[in-house]
């Protein structure tokens, strides 16, 4: 059994951010995702997208983003399980809780933090009767690595920021990409659809508006996508066909564990420190709810940095914690490693 002082539910930006608030405090943690690597969305979705957002960076690639959150948690050496669902969660007679993931892992904690994102996705799948035989054999419904599709024919359906940006991006890439959508107006920002349109001209895009892919086929792997237009139907070669139709939220089995639930969202007391219903069990980031709830990354590291304290009452009870900046109190590492800032050397005057 895994034990630790925080149980994190969720490694997207916030979670990740969590850790190095709670090693300040001297308190261990260990994180869970369904995901095969840390970053949730930014790392699952959107890793090359830029976000414009977080204080000090006028500028930051998402991929970029998880890496630092990575790397400045790394020194107080959090544990984790990914590619398992947190299932079921127990309270124990001492108030801590016995978390199982899905595969049967069991973890014991003092106090679970929820920082599940929008829960977990699930694709919206255009209703083409086969789909499902070609998953992972041409289709696919988020872009992980564009080099993938490096010298392939791509064909992307959706009418939204996704479907416009990784249209634009594969532009380079690929050796052919074709956007589908079944509107001549798109959803997506004005700049992207201007820049569709140029290199539709340019010829480095096909476009095909109106029109809905309705078919898909192939032997071993797709090869062929069928578009019905006004005109008729048509087929297309193709080695990738990518519907963006964006995701599904859902918090999966933690939405029967109890907890307030408003929304899809997890309602919290935000007055204090990010509470759920069940002491000992919070909620942070854009999973959790409450009046003026804005759902930005920069908020979930404010609500990481207050729920932290309050753990650290819970992990310590009657323990008083004196918060010092960490520009004068230094950072010491759980691996042995200390940073401070340099100390001025008083001479004296002869």
């Amino acid at each position: 059994m895994i034990k630790t002082d925080i149980l994190i539910i969720g490694a997207g930006p916030t979670g990740l951010f969590t850790v190095f608030e709670a090693g300040l405090l001297k308190l261990k943690c260990h994180i869970i995702d369904a995901l095969a690597q840390p970053g949730g969305q930014l790392s699952e979705i959107y890793p090359k997208k830029p976000i414009y957002d977080i204080p000090g960076f006028p500028e930051v690639m998402a991929g970029k983003l998880i890496d630092n959150l990575i790397e400045q948690g790394k020194q107080f050496q959090p544990g984790f399980t990914l590619g398992e669902r947190a299932e079921t969660i127990e309270k124990q007679d001492d108030g801590s809780f016995i978390v199982t993931t899905n595969k049967g892992t069991q973890h014991h904690t003092k106090v679970v933090a929820i920082a599940g994102g929008l829960g977990s996705f699930e694709p919206r799948k255009p209703l083409i009767p086969n789909i499902h035989e070609f998953e992972d054999k041409g289709v696919a419904y988020m872009i992980k690595d564009p080099e993938v599709y490096r010298d392939k024919k791509v064909v992307i359906a959706g009418g939204g920021d996704s479907a416009l940006d990784w249209s634009i991006y594969l532009a380079d890439i690929a050796k052919e990409v074709t956007l589908i959508h079944r509107r001549n107006e798109f959803r997506g920002a004005l700049d992207s659809v201007e820049k569709v349109r140029e290199l539709k001209l340019l010829g480095k895009i096909n476009l095909i508006t109106p029109g809905e892919v309705v078919g898909l086929a192939g032997i071993e792997r797709l090869d062929q996508v069928v578009v019905e237009t006004p005109d008729g139907e048509v087929t297309l070669e193709a080695d990738a066909f990518i519907p963006l139709f964006g995701l599904s939220p859902k918090l999966g089995p933690i939405g029967d564990w109890g907890l307030e639930i408003e929304k899809n969202a997890i309602k919290v007391n935000n007055a204090l420190d990010y509470q759920t219903n069940i002491p000992g069990v919070f909620a942070i980031g854009d999973v959790n709810t409450y009046p003026g709830k804005l759902k930005l990354i920069l908020c979930g590291f404010h609500e990481a940095t207050m729920m932290c304290q309050a753990a650290y009452q819970i992990v310590n009870p009657g323990k008083r914690y004196v918060m010092k900046y960490t520009t004068v109190s230094g950072i010491d590492g759980f691996d042995g490693t200390r940073k401070e800032a340099e100390k001025a050397v008083v001479q004296a005057i002869d």
